[in-house]
């Protein structure tokens, strides 16, 4: 069997890095506006491709006029493009939210499910969308890794995978389940505040001492 060199932090600096970004963002949280788990559903799915920020300038106009899946499920598909055409994909995306809204009144009795199969049935919700879903609609512990996650943990140290699935199993290994939704959120806003994809800034980074990217420490094992 083959084996490769895995550049991980220490369990010690694993803690230490949660500390730090807790000091760093404690402002972490859901940044898609929504008032019930059909709202989040949606909103999930219209933000793949696209800024949450763009995603909440459109969804009140949305769900002002569709409030429940009932409406959406009966919407005309011209109408909801002219609602979220600011929105990247917007037509591929305003077919799939009405097929999903069609799909939880016909099988699921007009109810977001909470749980990941049936949420992953729906159209236009995979892995990450479900397991947002599940953790912020539902409080089922659950991390969903986004290209942010998939970044800033993989640079960090915390995993060392080649692809998001992989990203996902190796953090709820390693976290304890009582912060895998803490830390989809601090990972995300450290993403997008600091640790960006072209040009992170190091510099002003409290994991400056612990991150291996920064560091280029080899703190792995042999598996």
């Amino acid at each position: 069997m083959s084996t490769r060199t895995r550049h991980l932090i220490s369990d010690e600096d694993l803690t230490k890095t949660i500390e730090i970004l807790e000091e760093m963002h404690p402002e972490a949280g859901c940044a898609l506006e929504h008032r019930d788990p059909f709202e989040l559903t949606v909103a999930v799915a219209l933000s793949a491709q696209t800024t949450d920020v763009s995603v909440n300038k459109a969804t009140p106009a949305l769900f002002a006029k569709y409030p429940t899946p009932q409406a959406l499920a009966e919407a005309d598909q011209n109408d909801v493009m002219d609602i979220i055409r600011t929105i990247g994909l917007y037509r591929n995306k305003s077919a799939n939210i009405i097929k999903l809204a069609q799909k939880l009144v016909s099988d699921f009795g007009g109810e977001v499910p909470c749980d990941y199969d049936s949420l992953v049935s729906l159209p236009g919700v995979g892995r990450k969308t479900a397991n947002v879903v599940l953790a912020e609609g539902f409080g089922v512990p659950r991390i969903a890794v986004d290209t942010h996650v998939f970044r800033v943990a993989n640079r960090i140290g915390i995993t060392d995978e080649k692809d998001v699935t992989a990203t996902e199993e190796e953090l709820m290994r390693r976290l304890p389940e009582k912060l895998w939704i803490r830390t989809h959120h601090l990972l995300i806003f450290h993403g997008r505040k600091c640790c960006s994809a072209r040009k992170p800034a190091c510099e002003s980074c409290g994991l400056c001492s612990i991150c291996l990217y920064r560091t280029g420490r080899n703190a792995g094992s042999e598996e």
